[in-house]
Formats: C-alpha cells, sequence, structure tokens
C-alpha cells in the first residue's frame, strides 16, 4: 500500500471561511463541505478523489489521503499531517467510529438503449429490512432494524476487511438523511449510520487496505471513514 496521510482540519472562523462555516455545518448538508474539502486536494482538473474525509463536529474535518493536502485558499487551520501506517497485528483490539452511508448492492438486466446489459442497484440496508411489512408498521420496525441491519452490514464489511466483533461491542445508530444539491437535477438524498464500539483484527493487511479506500457508498461526501485508535 502506498503511503497515506492522516490530517485534523479545523475551517478558520475568521475571513472567506467564516462566511461559509454556516453552509458547511447546515444540518443534513453535504454538498458544500465536499467542495471545501476537495481544494486541498485539487491541484489538476482531472484529478480523481484519492482521500477519506469525516466531519466530526461543527467545523472539524478528519482527512486520510494519498497526498497531503493544500489549503491553497486559506481555510483551515491544520495540524501537521501524519503518516498513517498503523501496525496492526492479528487479534490485536481497536475502539473505533465510523460514520456509514450502509447499502446493499443488487444487479439487473440493463435494457436501455446504449446500456451494458447490466445495472447494480443499492437499496439502504434499513429500508431493504423492512420494506416487506406493511407501511403501518415500518415506522416502529425502524428503530430495531437501525441496530440489526446496521451491524450485520457491517460484520459483512469486516468478512472481506479483516476484522470481526460480537453484537454487544457495537452501537448503530443514527439513520440520518443527507441530501446532495445538484444544479440543475433532483438532489441526491441516502441516509448514514453512525458505528462506534471495538473490534478484533483478523487480517492486518486486509483491514489496512480497507481503511485505505473506506467502507460503503457515498465515501466522496464524508462517509466510509474509520477513526481507530489502541482498545
Amino acid at each position: 500500500m502506498s503511503e497515506l496521510w492522516f490530517t485534523r482540519a479545523r475551517l478558520r472562523r475568521s475571513g472567506s471561511a467564516a462566511a461559509l462555516a454556516p453552509l458547511l455545518t447546515e444540518y443534513g448538508r453535504l454538498d458544500q463541505g465536499h467542495a471545501v474539502v476537495w481544494s486541498l486536494f485539487a491541484d489538476a482538473p482531472d484529478r480523481r478523489r484519492d482521500f477519506l474525509w469525516r466531519k466530526t463536529e461543527r467545523g472539524l474535518f478528519y482527512l486520510l489521503s494519498a497526498r497531503i493536502p493544500v489549503d491553497a485558499h486559506q481555510l483551515f487551520d491544520m495540524d501537521p499531517p501524519k503518516s498513517f501506517s498503523p501496525r496492526l497485528t492479528a487479534g490485536c483490539r481497536l475502539q473505533f467510529s465510523l460514520h456509514a452511508n450502509p447499502v446493499v448492492r443488487r444487479g439487473s438486466a440493463d435494457a436501455r438503449p446504449g446500456g451494458n446489459g447490466h445495472r447494480v442497484r443499492k437499496d439502504d440496508v434499513v429500508m431493504n429490512a423492512i420494506k416487506s411489512l406493511p407501511k403501518g408498521d415500518r415506522a416502529t420496525a425502524r428503530f430495531d432494524a437501525i441496530g440489526e441491519a446496521g451491524r450485520a452490514w457491517l460484520r459483512g464489511q469486516g468478512e472481506r476487511a479483516g476484522f470481526r466483533f460480537d453484537s454487544g461491542e457495537v452501537v448503530a445508530e443514527g439513520y440520518d438523511e443527507a441530501e446532495i444539491r445538484r444544479r440543475g437535477s433532483r438532489p441526491i438524498r441516502f441516509h448514514t449510520i453512525d458505528f462506534d464500539g471495538r473490534l478484533t483484527v483478523t487480517d492486518p493487511a486486509a483491514f489496512t487496505t480497507a481503511l485505505a479506500t473506506g467502507f460503503g457508498s457515498a465515501r466522496a461526501f464524508g462517509c466510509g471513514l474509520m477513526l481507530i485508535r489502541r482498545a
């Protein structure tokens, strides 16, 4: 795995950053956050995203990136980036926090003109768990589904990404709706779940790779970055 950098950046409370603060901290809005975080890495017009980010409180962002962020517009107060190279062994225990957009993916035939014959549909894990219930029963079932379907999704991530946990070790909660507004198009809306707890590393190499690439969908919009520390 190539070198990664972990950075903590706080939006400045003066100058042009202060004018942006109300937009960047508006509940449920991630499009402005996406744009301002991208400004730290947009050194070329054709750059592809090679970073993960997460906003944990008003104006505080955590970044994991393949390049050192450059604050050309002086919007942030940034701690010096640290090389991200956790020394993990099989069986080590970690405290973790993850803000994610958990989905289940399903393939279907693509009959559109010019289609490639296959489409991938992403379904929210909570709605997928309760969609077979009568509409009047879904609101009551949703709360339990957040924990049960959320942990089931995370357990599946662990099977591929080299970690495991017991159900009692992880809390899954939140289920907040996020909105991405696009000029000339309908907004994109998705739900997020916050996971907190302890896990056990089973495959250090697979887990380290997964940390670098992120978990779940909507990773361009502040989801998927797992924060870890020794338990």
